[in-house]
């Protein structure tokens, strides 16, 4: 087993070192650029777009667009939020938490242009729709092994990898704090998780819209409470992260690069921009016009990093806790909350996690079937992949932690080189249905629709929006 984590470890290095983070960068530098800015001129248009999507949802058959924020959102916001952004922290040091914001500031304009591409390339699927990057690699590059290849890798990365990452959390927190024998919670995961995915995207989104806000709110408000208690001693927070991103004494111990690459990669693994994953998600929404989904999951990324892995390590920076690797993942959370409220802490931590974790399990299943039916529409297939969901959740309860993050991040580095060759190809497409929705806005129309027309590349089989 450590001859295999070690291979892992290696070849993620690689990976990462050597072609991940420049794509990541270069691509979100220049989508920035080219829209722009259009993550941050936006804001107020993104809130308008999620307020409507969670009070005009009129048709119940199909995906709101909240619903289909509170999808990607369940995916997100999972153990990365917690146990992520803690093992960053403890290997990469505070200085890694600067570079998760930067990367989550770029990459939010790659978050717009794939969802974007994810809405334009959407098909119809009974009541609902589906879509994402294999849907947009096949229709818009013509490249269907490209979309297989990618619907293989996110369906087991998603499914069963980043699933048992999310099982393996649960099960860690929940045996640190109330003793409950893993196994047990496996089980109970297992079967929760089973009873949900068996019921469709539908019973998927009604789910995710009920524990996504509740989650959220209630882990943002202990966050504030805690800041609030150290507010005195936030400055030097802010201070720690900027001194050990850039710092002397990191450039002179090879610190900044073991912090920038933490802090990339935890945040990749908690906001997935770029990575292929969300337009699943965005592709599910009803919606007059691409632009509004793109501008939604665009906020998606922004509240889960820039809030909710912020919230994180505030509480760990703000605490008396170990930052030298000796305690890390969930249970470094847990003793940095515990410190601060006292022994209710973990207990809610522990709460948060089973929430956060759970939603996660769920969108991230999500994720798969709709790669399954892009390679199969035989419904045994689709079963298959269910019960293996369940075996591998069952599996991440109870395995080493460390080798489940490694494959977790072999798994989304390929994702992400593969969707971000094909966004940027494709990318000409979401410039010009960005432009087309920004002449309809200035013109005074409240709520753009997109016509296929408008954009003279795409052909007449997308026959969604005719």
């Amino acid at each position: 087993m450590n001859f295999l984590n070690n291979a892992i470890l290696a070849f993620n290095d690689f990976l990462w070192t050597y072609i991940l983070i420049g794509m990541l960068i270069i691509v979100g530098l220049y989508f920035t650029f080219r829209t722009k800015f259009v993550q941050f001129r936006n804001i107020k248009e993104m809130f308008r777009l999620l307020n409507d999507g969670a009070t005009n949802d009129k048709d119940k058959n199909s995906v709101s667009s909240f619903q289909a924020f509170c999808i990607s959102t369940a995916s997100r916001v999972g153990t990365g939020n917690l146990a992520g952004i803690a093992t960053a922290i403890s290997i990469g040091g505070p200085g890694s938490i600067f570079w998760m914001w930067l990367i989550a500031l770029i990459g939010s304009a790659s978050s717009f242009i794939e969802s974007t591409l994810a809405q334009i390339y959407k098909e119809k699927d009974g009541d609902n729709y589906i879509g994402g990057p294999a849907y947009y690699m096949e229709k818009g590059l013509k490249k269907k092994w490209m979309g297989v290849l990618f619907a293989i890798l996110i369906t087991i990365a998603f499914g069963l990898v980043f699933n048992s990452v999310q099982a393996n959390t649960i099960a860690l927190s929940m045996n640190s704090s109330f003793g409950f024998n893993k196994t047990i919670i496996g089980a109970i995961i297992t079967i929760l998780t089973l009873v949900i995915i068996f019921g469709g995207v539908n019973r998927i989104a009604k789910v995710s819209s009920v524990i996504v806000p509740i989650m959220a709110i209630a882990y943002i408000l202990v966050a504030l409470f805690i800041v609030f208690k150290n507010i005195t001693a936030l400055p030097q927070v802010f201070k720690m992260i900027f001194e050990n991103a850039f710092g002397l004494n990191q450039i002179v111990g090879g610190g900044i690069g073991a912090a920038l690459m933490q802090g990339i990669k935890r945040g990749l693994f908690s906001n997935e921009a770029g990575m292929g994953s969300a337009p699943n998600a965005a592709a599910t929404a009803t919606v007059s016009h691409p632009v509004k989904q793109g501008f939604i999951q665009t906020l998606g990324v922004f509240t889960d990093t820039l809030i909710i892995c912020s919230c994180t390590a505030f509480i760990i920076l703000l605490s008396d806790v170990p930052l030298d690797g000796s305690v890390k993942g969930i249970e470094l959370t847990q003793l940095a909350i515990n410190s601060q409220v006292g022994s209710w802490g973990g207990i809610f931590i522990s709460i948060c996690i089973l929430l956060f974790a759970y939603s996660s399990i769920i969108g991230n299943y999500y994720y798969g079937e709709t790669n399954i039916q892009f390679i199969t529409n035989k419904k045994i297939y689709l079963a298959i992949y269910r019960l293996f969901v369940g075996l591998m959740v069952f599996f991440g309860s109870l395995v080493s932690m460390d080798i489940v993050w490694n494959l977790a991040d072999v798994f989304m580095g390929l994702m992400a080189i593969i969707n971000l060759i094909a966004i940027v190809l494709l990318s000409k497409i979401a410039f010009k249905a960005l432009e087309d929705y920004m002449i309809q806005k200035k013109s005074g129309i409240k709520d753009p629709v997109f016509k296929s027309s408008s954009i003279p590349e795409l052909d007449d089989e997308l026959t969604e929006w005719k």
